[in-house]
């Protein structure tokens, strides 16, 4: 196993965590029929002011509040807007992640142009299980060779390659389930709370799992979040020339950063240099950052006392 892939399966990047699922005989889907994904603010009714789609009840009244207390100067829970720092996981938690990642479905999908390029890999695995899309075999595939896949696919290209790679499958690929692109697959509610809290002077950024490159290419335009407020895993680049003498960057197998569990605060502090004020997720892989959110801010709630018992 090369280095990339050893450092992967050693920080805890398992079968469940790639595939989520997506390709086991355990597959429990979090989608339901009447999930509701995010159109155009028009096609909704703005009557009900901030989170529309929301319902009415302690999850919507308690992020009101909270927004309320750290955005009033008078409050004594008062948040400067520079400390406004709310971070949020992508997958299952602004779009979907069921029945499968959807950089993992980019990732099978790359293996023919893989192959095309290097027609020797068409009869080695485990491309060659993955040509034949058995579902089954796929499923079956050890780690070592499901890594294999990631590398080929997510490396050994430029940056602008690679970019201009996802930006085109992201444009035309479309979620066997929905029928819809996978960029139109996100959360109403949860693009509602992102467009709220930057009214209120937040600065929102994702803090995910997958890959820091791929969600760069659609963040700005499905969530209104730039590429330099994505936080994500990581791996190496080199800097080289050209023919032509222009400089590039080339992606290597080389992971820098595995931005899940505890990857998540420290990608945090890496990337952004303060503490989250508010952070969203829906899995065990979110725990540490938002341990990390909440034990930022109970350090700030001791440090107020203390100071206002100084000044008594």
């Amino acid at each position: 196993m090369n280095p990339f892939m050893k450092k992967l399966s050693d920080e805890g990047l398992s079968r469940r965590q790639l595939l989520k699922m997506g390709l086991t005989a355990t597959t429990a889907s979090l989608l339901t029929a009447d999930v509701e994904f995010a159109l155009p603010p028009k096609a909704y009714s703005q009557d009900r002011g901030p989170l529309p789609s929301w319902n009415d009840g302690p999850a919507r009244k308690a992020i009101l509040r909270f927004v309320h207390t750290t955005t009033d100067s008078s409050s004594p829970k008062f948040v400067p807007p520079e400390q406004r720092i709310a971070t949020f996981d992508q997958a299952g938690t602004l779009w979907v992640e069921h029945p499968m990642y959807s950089q993992v479905v980019y990732c099978f999908g790359r293996v023919p142009t893989v192959v095309k390029a290097k027609p020797e890999l068409a009869s080695v695995e485990p491309f060659k299980t993955v040509l034949a899309d058995n579902r089954g075999a796929i499923a079956k595939l050890p780690m070592d060779d499901l890594f294999k896949i990631l590398a080929a696919t997510l490396t050994g290209m430029s940056v602008d390659d690679f970019g201009a790679q996802a930006k085109e499958w992201l444009g035309t690929a479309r979620d066997p389930r929905w029928k819809r692109l996978y960029t139109e697959l996100t959360y109403l509610p949860m693009i509602e709370l992102l467009t709220y809290l930057r009214a209120n002077g937040y600065k929102t950024y994702i803090v995910t799992g997958g890959g820091q490159d791929f969600v760069r290419v659609y963040a700005e335009e499905v969530y209104g979040i730039p590429p330099e407020q994505v936080v994500g895993t990581v791996g190496g680049t080199t800097y080289g020339y050209d023919k032509s003498g222009h400089p590039f960057l080339t992606k290597e197998p080389k992971l820098l950063l595995n931005d899940n569990n505890a990857g998540k605060p420290e990608g945090i502090h890496l990337m952004i240099g303060r503490q989250p004020y508010a952070a969203f997720g829906n899995s065990t892989g979110d725990r540490q950052m938002l341990e990390y959110t909440k034990g930022g801010r109970r350090r700030e709630a001791r440090h107020a006392r203390i100071a206002r018992r100084r000044a008594a």
